[in-house]
């Protein structure tokens, strides 16, 4: 689980009217000429096809041949203009349609003969005009040069400038009255904000902060896990000094082709000098700033690579009084090429991490704006339950508790709906429709016990909040909800043991009880595992092994780690075995104190348990009495 800051949700912010990204420097005003040519086709074609209806308008009407026949034996023609294949005929008398002009297509005389014999109604057919021969074969020119003209538009990026942009970075320019975050917004990362105002300071006022000859750094790295808010933060530095704010993603720099990636690394910061002073924040740079030579294909980060050293140069050519800032985020500095973050280029590194108590507090009151809260509810009782969780889990949090009010028709949220948020994201959805068998919800109801027993009899553990045996998520059969009531920085080892005893508290119930084992322990098996091989590798824990570090680091400082394979050992097989056998024995003692906690306190497992059966979920105080082992192991956190 993580921690953080957050903002309040709020309009994303917009580009720039002033700096639009595809308008190009110089170009005319007006309506430009491609907004002409999509209309020139349409109108073309319409003019042919009017041309063609009005082919030979004379006015006079048509009519069969034989029709014109009629007329010509009953002597009402007065006048007749014979052409090549039509004869116009002007009537002495009108028809019924009062029409005196008609018109007909010539038939052969032969066949006129033989019709008109037989009593068989016979016209012409007219043959095509000019009109309707060049449309026959002009239309289709017409339809395949507008096809291809659309299709060359699409595969050269007409419209984004051609194939000359294909380099051109796809960075949004966020103008002053777009970015709306300020310093006021964020909460939980005070420490973040004080390293942060000096950039703000110095693009306010660059030569009040440099009287004395003192420089901004040129770039900003700020580090952290995942939803503490590090691109919010960003942008309210952007808010704060009021400058354009050019943001990308680090992804966005590796195309297909090789050399587009540092082609727009130099127009993103030629944009950025045009524009200074500014801000460039790159977000998520581990995807371009990898250590190079990392890969096991060769060529494989070729373009990665050129890229990497493109930004590397572009970040050396900045002059200390360019005013222009680069801001960069990621949550795996670990794997950061050191050229990358040697002095010169990411000068400062400003870690965001997940907030304290009192951090969490002013994230839940920025996010509980416009929501109504319970008169009782105090959110420094929320912030309680949530140690570990980030900006984004406690906004995450806020909203599951105002679902869970709306679903019970609540007027206001209170701790409750808060607790069961807690409960979701932690354990997950509760799936009731989960059909159990008798003896399998006895196994899981002595299981849960035996983990909150432990939990309530070792000193300096986390206090149960809650036990069910509500199927949750999509493997939790169960769970024990344990909240710490502060917040720990620092473990020792007696509290190290006393996490993996509880977490084998469920076995340990098993085999009190039923003096069998079963699959429901797998997660906690996993866990206590890798708990006991970090206090032998890590932490030097162990006198059988000594006090020595055989695994990776992983702390936040960027570059102190190194890229390790997964087959690569810095130890003998003999020093593996070793580290094979403290860990087997930590969990076995861990396992051993469980059951002895049990078997003391088996009177309360089986009280425990048939409340469970009948209850389904009990809370703290439902819980039954735990006797203290005689000489407990005393555990404290070191703050």
């Amino acid at each position: 689980m993580s921690n953080g800051f957050t903002l309040p949700p709020g309009t994303p912010p917009g580009r720039s009217p002033e700096t639009p990204r595809d308008t190009q420097p110089g170009a005319p005003r007006g309506i430009p000429n491609n907004r002409l040519a999509p209309w020139l086709v349409p109108l073309a074609i319409l003019w042919i096809v009017l041309l063609a209806r009005t082919d030979g308008g004379t006015g006079a009407k048509r009519v069969p041949y034989s029709t014109f026949l009629q007329y010509l034996d009953s002597g009402r023609v007065s006048h007749v203009i014979v052409g090549a294949s039509e004869v116009e005929a002007t009537l002495r008398t009108p028809d019924t349609a009062a029409q005196t002009s008609i018109t007909a297509v010539r038939v052969d005389p032969a066949l006129v003969e033989v019709l008109t014999r037989r009593g068989v109604t016979f016209t012409g057919v007219p043959s095509a005009g000019w009109g309707q021969q060049m449309l026959g074969w002009l239309l289709p020119f017409v339809l395949m040069i507008a096809l291809w003209s659309w299709l060359g538009r699409r595969l050269v990026g007409q419209q984004t400038g051609g194939v000359l942009n294909f380099g051109r970075s796809g960075a949004t320019i966020y103008a002053e009255r777009s970015v709306n975050v300020t310093f006021d917004s964020v909460a939980g990362v005070d420490e973040a904000k004080a390293e942060l105002r000096e950039i703000v300071a110095f693009l306010k006022n660059p030569a009040s902060f440099g009287r004395l000859g003192a420089h901004i750094p040129k770039g900003v790295l700020l580090v952290g896990p995942p939803g503490t808010g590090k691109t919010l933060l960003a942008r309210a530095v952007a808010g704060e000094s009021k400058v354009p704010f050019f943001s990308i993603n680090g992804s966005e720099f590796v195309e297909l082709f090789v050399g587009i990636g540092a082609a727009r690394v130099r127009d993103l910061f030629a944009q950025a000098r045009k524009q200074a002073p500014c801000i460039v924040f790159i977000d998520e740079i581990d995807a371009l700033g990898r250590m190079r030579g990392a890969s096991v294909v060769s060529g494989a980060n070729d373009e990665k690579e050129q890229t990497l050293n493109q930004l590397l140069a572009e970040l050396d050519g900045f002059s200390p009084d360019s005013r222009v800032i680069v801001l960069a985020a990621t949550n795996r500095p670990e794997i950061l090429d050191p050229a990358l973050l040697r002095a010169g280029r990411f000068d400062r590194q400003v870690l965001v991490d997940r907030p304290d108590r009192a951090g969490r507090v002013q994230i839940l009151r920025v996010h509980v704006q416009g929501i109504p809260l319970d008169a009782a509810l105090r959110l420094e009782e929320v912030a309680g339950l949530t140690p570990g969780f980030t900006g984004a889990d406690l906004a995450n949090l806020v909203n599951e508790a105002a679902l869970t009010a709306t679903r019970r028709s609540g007027t206001a949220v209170t701790i409750d709906d808060f607790t069961a948020a807690v409960e979701r994201i932690v354990a997950g959805l509760a799936t009731r429709s989960r059909i159990l068998s008798a003896q399998e919800r006895s196994i899981i109801s002595y299981h849960e016990m035996g983990h909150a027993l432990v939990a309530m009899a070792i000193p300096g553990s986390d206090p149960v909040h809650k036990v069910s045996i509500v199927p949750h998520g999509l493997g939790a059969l169960g769970f024990t909800l344990q909240r710490p009531t502060e917040d720990r920085y620092i473990a020792t080892r007696a509290e190290l043991e006393g996490r993996m005893a509880v977490l084998l508290g469920g076995r340990a119930a098993e085999l009190v009880v039923f003096h069998e084992l079963s699959t429901g322990a797998a997660d906690d098996l996993v866990k206590a595992t890798e708990l006991a091989r970090d206090m032998v590798t890590r932490h030097g824990m162990d006198e059988t092994v000594g006090h020595v570090a055989y695994g990776p680091g992983s702390g936040l400082t960027a570059g102190s780690a190194r890229l390790i394979a997964p087959e690569s050992r810095l130890f003998s097989e003999s020093t593996a075995r070793d580290i094979e056998m403290a860990v087997r024995a930590l969990v076995g003692r861990a396992l051993e104190r469980a059951m002895q906690i049990l078997s003391s306190n088996r009177a309360a497992l089986e009280d425990g348990a048939q409340r469970l059966l009948a209850q389904e979920t009990l809370t703290r105080d439902q819980l039954p009495v735990v006797v203290m082992p005689k000489e407990p192991r005393t555990a404290a956190a070191v703050a």
